[in-house]
Parts: C-alpha cells; sequence; structure tokens
C-alpha cells in the first residue's frame, strides 16, 4: 500500500477498495482523513501538475453535502464507500497544445449499460484545480452502441471552453495526489476518492 499518505485511515480505504481481502474503515474516519489532508496541502501549499493527474482512476469513495443556512454554508453529508460491482472510473489524458490542457473521460458501467461522456479539462497548477466539460456522450448496451455524439450544446461549449473564466466551469480542487490515489473536492463541496488501475 502506499507509505505517504497523511492518515493510516486512507491506507485502510484504498486496500479495501483495490483488495477483496481489506476490511473497510468507518466512513465517518474516511472524511476525517480526507479533511486532515485536505487541511494539511492547504497549510503546506502543496502544488501538483496536471501529468501527476494522467491515467485511469477508479471512483471509490464519495461524500454528500447539503446547504447550510448557518455561516458553515455548505455541510458534508455522510461519506460511503461505493459498491464494488458500481464502476465507475476517471481518466485524464494530455494534449499536445498545452501541458496544463488534456481530456477527461468519465465512463459509468452497470451491468451490460456503459455511459462514457468526455470533454476538454484545463489545470490551474497554483490552486490545484482541474476544470473540465462534458461535452460527448457514447452510450451502449451489451457493446452496441445506442448513441454517440455532443451533449446538448456540447459542441459550443467545446469550441469556447479555454475562453470561459474558471467560475462558469465544473472543477475539482485536488488536494491529495498520489501513486495509488487522488482525493479532490468538488465544486458544489462535496469530497470523492479515487484508487489507481
Amino acid at each position: 500500500m502506499t507509505t505517504d499518505l497523511i492518515d493510516p485511515t486512507l491506507d485502510q480505504a484504498i486496500a479495501y477498495l483495490t483488495t477483496f481481502s481489506a476490511q473497510p474503515p468507518e466512513s465517518k474516519a474516511v472524511v476525517e482523513a480526507l479533511l486532515t489532508a485536505e487541511k494539511t496541502a492547504k497549510q503546506t501549499k502543496v502544488r501538483h501538475s496536471y501529468s501527476e493527474l494522467l491515467g485511469t482512476w477508479r471512483l471509490g469513495f464519495i461524500t454528500g453535502t447539503k446547504r447550510s443556512r448557518q455561516r458553515a454554508g455548505v455541510v458534508l453529508g455522510a461519506g460511503r464507500f461505493l459498491p464494488k460491482w458500481v464502476k465507475i472510473q476517471l481518466s485524464y489524458s494530455p494534449s499536445e497544445a498545452s501541458q496544463e490542457q488534456g481530456t477527461v473521460v468519465n465512463s459509468v458501467e452497470l451491468g451490460s449499460l456503459q455511459l462514457v461522456v468526455t470533454g476538454p479539462t484545463q489545470f490551474f497548477a497554483k490552486t490545484n484545480i482541474l476544470a473540465f466539460d462534458f461535452t460527448r456522450i457514447n452510450l451502449s448496451l451489451f457493446g452496441l452502441k445506442l448513441y454517440n455524439g455532443y451533449i446538448r450544446g456540447g459542441q459550443e461549449r467545446e469550441a469556447s471552453f479555454y475562453d470561459k473564466p474558471l467560475k462558469d466551469k465544473a472543477f475539482f480542487t485536488y488536494f491529495l495526489v498520489e501513486n495509488q490515489a487522488i482525493a479532490a473536492r468538488g465544486r458544489g463541496g462535496g469530497l470523492a476518492l479515487w484508487t489507481a488501475l
């Protein structure tokens, strides 16, 4: 397992997500470990590069969010491990034009149904933010393509993606980037943990 993660709970979570023999840690402990890793990354001003994110990652743990009328703004909901029969993968690949740009592929497999969305990415190294947009979709059942094309307005969004300000884009703020796992906070405030394939 990884040896340089901030909290041993994350090592245990990664072991559970990548093997069949490990026991999962408590979801609450994983959320706390992710929050600690995020806080440490901010305090130490850790900077990552887009090249560190390249490859394919499987989503294994997520938290929900709920709006709060209090000053806290977004409050994390309970975290949970995704069932192992749900296969959600995220792949980043580079662009020839820039070291900070590329493509994202997000695939979801539920039995014989596969949904794949793709689009452009842009990495902001100073803030560890990876902006993205899903502009194309491919839907297949038993390997037979049901639909392949642009999502509504996708062609225009893809063409103008790099001209738009960050505030108009979806994004992840990565605070943990390791050989075997990555973790980020989404624009909506939730946390996610992926493991390497």
